[in-house]
């Protein structure tokens, strides 16, 4: 993992990586604190772009957060993805401490991460969002108008909320294994959905316990009551987990299909026609 020790101090700052041209990693406020975030922009080309929030899976920002970043800044992006486990420790302090390309290392690193997803309620997510959604219209490159976010495992949650909370801004979301976004619960991420705007593109994992048959087909009578366009379908023998290539539960060709999705739906909702 990169070392990302050794940041200044809260505000514009930030540094560079000479291995990664247009990748850097700044600090921002945050309302019970200061979070990190990694800043994705497009490679070539300059001028505006339109802004989209990424949000991690449980394992936290890492090399394959940021190289997840990149692939959609190259697609003609200013992407901002920030440590939402701010309040619990910096990204380096929080990274996964085994090798999760095993079954067993992976299931260890979840064990350390779960009581942090927990610990993130809905009533610390949504002034959070707020903060991150000011961030990235603050960014140099990002363009006015309309954002985009996606999420992955408990980042879905997060996607989904973001498009609830700020309808105005949000016009397209995408969540991807993504875990309870349609629960019993009195502040499940699907009851939003009445205050949502957004294109909605959503492609879950397989047998997946934290989000099986009938919570997606909930989530479907949520968006199709809400009167939203959306995507909601299960991806056919991939894993929970299956976009994240550090972890064994990567599948290449499940993850291949959610960029290219993702892709479509970025560039329907955030582009003008001579942007295409």
């Amino acid at each position: 993992m990169r070392d990302w020790q050794n940041l200044p101090g809260p505000g514009p700052s930030s540094r560079r990586y000479p291995d990664a041209v247009s990748t850097e990693l700044i600090t921002i406020p945050a309302p019970d604190g200061t979070a990190e975030a990694i800043v994705a922009r497009p490679s070539s080309g300059e001028g505006l772009f339109p802004g989209v929030i990424l949000y991690m899976d449980a394992f936290g920002l890492r090399p394959r957060i940021e190289e997840m970043a990149q692939r959609i800044a190259d697609w003609g992006y200013v992407v901002l993805a920030p440590n939402v486990f701010y309040r619990e420790g910096a990204a380096a302090e929080l990274a996964p401490q085994t090798d999760m390309t095993t079954p067993e290392g992976r299931e260890a690193a979840g064990k350390a991460a779960f009581p942090r997803v927990r610990g993130l309620t809905a009533s610390k997510a949504l002034p959070d969002i707020d903060a991150w959604v000011a961030a990235l219209r603050g960014l140099p490159g990002a363009a006015p108008g309309p954002i985009g976010t996606t999420g992955y495992c408990m980042g879905a949650r997060l996607a989904v909320r973001t498009a609830a909370a700020h309808p105005e801004a949000v016009a397209a979301c995408g969540g991807f294994h993504g875990g309870g976004l349609a629960t019993d619960e009195a502040d499940s991420p699907h009851l939003g959905l009445r205050q949502a705007r957004a294109r909605f593109v959503f492609g879950h994992a397989d047998h997946d316990r934290s989000m099986g048959p009938e919570a997606v087909a909930r989530l479907d009578a949520a968006l199709a009551e809400a009167g939203l366009t959306a995507s909601n379908v299960i991806y056919s023998g991939a894993a929970h987990g299956y976009t994240m290539a550090d972890t064994s539960a990567y599948n290449e060709e499940a993850a291949e299909r959610h960029f290219r999705e993702l892709r479509e739906l970025l560039d329907t909702t955030l582009k003008g026609p001579a942007d295409l």
